[in-house]
């Protein structure tokens, strides 16, 4: 029998579990379509934590649960845009980010927005696609330095 998922709000202290979160997203499945420096450019190990706390907090995000522990989360900002949306590369494919999603879709009806938007990964981008979530325009962004490539995408509520 499969643990159950519960999804919930952040809770202040969470900060480093939700890195490690973001860490192994990118480390152990973005990494199929990203080269180890772009991973690495995207999630270095030596990310200033005081940095990524305050963005964290500032995020609010949802954030998945089982067994006691954070394995996913995801934003929804007041304007649609979804910052963040991160499933532990430990976790693949056992419909936390469906959870997740689900969650994003309730906060975006009780908010009344009319549309959500989000800069997806190569690797997250069938999974958006399959949320009703359509490619507006590919971009190249800079991080650290380093080109990664991504979409811009939308979905109208």
């Amino acid at each position: 029998m499969k643990p159950m998922v519960r999804i919930r709000r952040f809770r202040m202290g969470e900060e480093a579990a939700l890195f490690g979160v973001f860490y192994s997203a990118v480390h152990r499945v973005a990494r199929q379509d990203y080269t180890d420096q772009q991973v690495n450019a995207w999630a270095p190990s030596d990310l200033d934590q005081a940095l990524w706390a305050s963005h964290i907090r500032g995020l609010n995000p949802f954030v998945a649960e089982m067994e006691g522990g954070p394995v996913g989360y995801a934003d929804l900002q007041p304007g649609g845009e979804i910052d963040h949306f991160f499933v532990s590369g430990f976790r693949p494919r056992e419909g936390i980010g469906h959870r997740l999603m689900v969650r994003i879709d309730q906060q975006a009806e009780a908010l009344g927005l009319r549309e959500l938007h989000a800069e997806v990964s190569r690797t997250a981008q069938p999974f958006f696609a399959k949320y009703g979530f359509s490619v507006i325009e590919h971009n190249v962004r800079t991080v650290r330095g380093v080109a990664l490539c991504n979409a811009l995408m939308r979905k109208r509520l």
